[in-house]
């Protein structure tokens, strides 16, 4: 399936400044043109005018000087070599050819005998008489000259045109980029907000266009903290306070329990005493959870986690639910010094050592395992997760195909935790070399 392209600001900017630009040097071409042709009307029937008297002077002294005229002896000496630009012809008072140039038609001009310019459909022509009137000199310059000439200066103007073109376009990509940087680095700073950064967004430093969207977005920021702030102070609270009362009703119920002789009611008792153990379990994730969204995480030191999560794989083996399944391992040097907080990556690596002894297999081990670059790895046994649930298993109260208890809360803890620590938690299923299984594989920065 083919993509649908993004729309963006720069190419469409890019093409119609660049079309605008186009159009308006071609009207000024245009322009141009309409001025030098009107112009150069003027200097070729001033060069014309003013050639036309200067020939008819030298024919007449020449004509003058000689005892019998000889048209073709004159025109034999006035012969040019080239083209000429300008052709003549000498006439009589009744129109007939006297002399005339070697690119002049033997027949006359389409032109009268009266002094001045006329116009043939294919030349300009500019009649001059003598003195006496008895012979009349006709210069025509053919409209092709002038078309030429004008059409040589068009292509003058738009030879620029076609370097000018690729350079406007380069010119506004650099122009119209440096003038978006603003909007860019507005766009990466929303983009860095989330639940565990809300800090507002320097204004002052925005183009006065652009703040009042970042005064917007820092209202809706304000609003956002202050829900999720209640948010979290509701949770802490009712589950701090519903702490008291389920490890009281636990212990009655346990001691319940014992007071009871075997039988349907002792069941329905080791139920409820059951159901209060999630209960608490519950009410603890939401505590981890309400810290793990207040923005824990980070520390201004570097520690060593190594001891830490030595010992809270510790805690897990000493517990007696375990069944001897959770194994540790250590690459000989393996070192954990990070700039993290002990209390977040206890709370990651307990939740993560959790989900792994819950829902994996009974019958198989837990492996925690600490690398040489500090990479921590948990590898479960079981069935391989389907992709498709692999997504969702971060979210809150997001649970795969599994019939394990549980909120749903620990791999949302944990990955939040991390990512509050700078790190990356990372699931997979297969586990690395393996068939099968489930791995969260946690690394933070050094």
């Amino acid at each position: 399936m083919k993509m649908k392209r993004e729309r963006s600001i720069t190419g469409p900017l890019i093409l119609a400044l660049t079309t605008v630009m186009v159009v308006f040097w071609l009207a000024a071409i245009g322009l141009s043109i309409r001025v030098m042709q009107h112009e150069f009307d003027e200097i070729f029937d001033g060069a014309q005018q003013e050639t036309t008297e200067r020939l008819l002077a030298l024919i007449l002294d020449d004509l003058n000087q000689s005892t019998k005229i000889d048209p073709y002896s004159m025109a034999k000496f006035d012969a040019a070599a080239r083209r000429e630009y300008l052709t003549y012809q000498v006439r009589d008072a009744s129109g007939k050819v006297v002399l005339h140039s070697n690119d002049a038609p033997a027949e006359p001009f389409d032109a009268p005998l009266t002094t001045g310019f006329h116009d043939t459909p294919t030349a300009r022509i500019f009649t001059d008489m003598a003195a006496d009137g008895s012979l009349f000199l006709q210069v025509a310059d053919r409209f092709k000259n002038r078309r030429e000439a004008v059409r040589e200066s068009a292509v003058t103007l738009l030879i620029p045109l076609v370097a000018l073109i690729p350079a406007s376009i380069f010119a506004i990509w650099f122009i119209v980029g440096r003038a978006l940087r603003p909007i860019d680095a507005l766009r990466r700073d929303i983009g860095t907000k989330d639940g565990g950064n809300m800090a507002k967004i320097d204004t002052q430093t925005l183009p006065v266009e652009l703040r009042p969207i970042a005064r917007s977005v820092n209202l809706l920021l304000g609003r956002l903290r202050d829900a999720l702030e209640a948010e979290r102070e509701f949770t802490a609270n009712s589950a701090h306070e519903l702490r008291t009362p389920i490890a009281g009703a636990l212990a009655q119920t346990q001691r319940l329990a014992e007071e009871l002789p075997p039988g349907a009611t002792q069941d329905r008792v080791q139920q409820v005493e059951a159901s209060l153990v999630n209960l608490g379990r519950l009410a603890e994730k939401l505590l981890q959870l309400s810290r793990a969204e207040a923005g824990i995480g980070g520390s201004a030191s570097p520690v060593d986690l190594r001891p830490v999560l030595e010992m809270v794989v510790t805690d897990f083996q000493r517990d007696s639910r375990t069944n001897g399944r959770l194994r540790y391992s250590a690459a000989p040097d393996a070192r954990l010094v990070r700039n993290a907080d002990v209390d977040a990556f206890g709370i990651a690596a307990r939740n993560l050592i959790e989900n792994a002894l819950i829902h994996g297999d009974p019958a198989l081990p837990v492996t925690v395992s600490l690398d040489d670059n500090g990479i921590v790895r948990i590898v479960n046994g079981g069935p391989p997760v389907r992709e498709a649930d692999m997504a969702g298993l971060k979210k809150r109260f997001g649970r795969g195909k599994t019939t394990a208890s549980g909120s749903g809360l620990g791999l949302a803890i944990a990955d939040r935790v991390v990512t509050q620590m700078g790190g990356t938690l990372e699931l997979l299923s297969p586990a690395t070399g393996e068939q099968a299984g489930f791995e969260a594989k946690m690394t933070l920065p050094a």
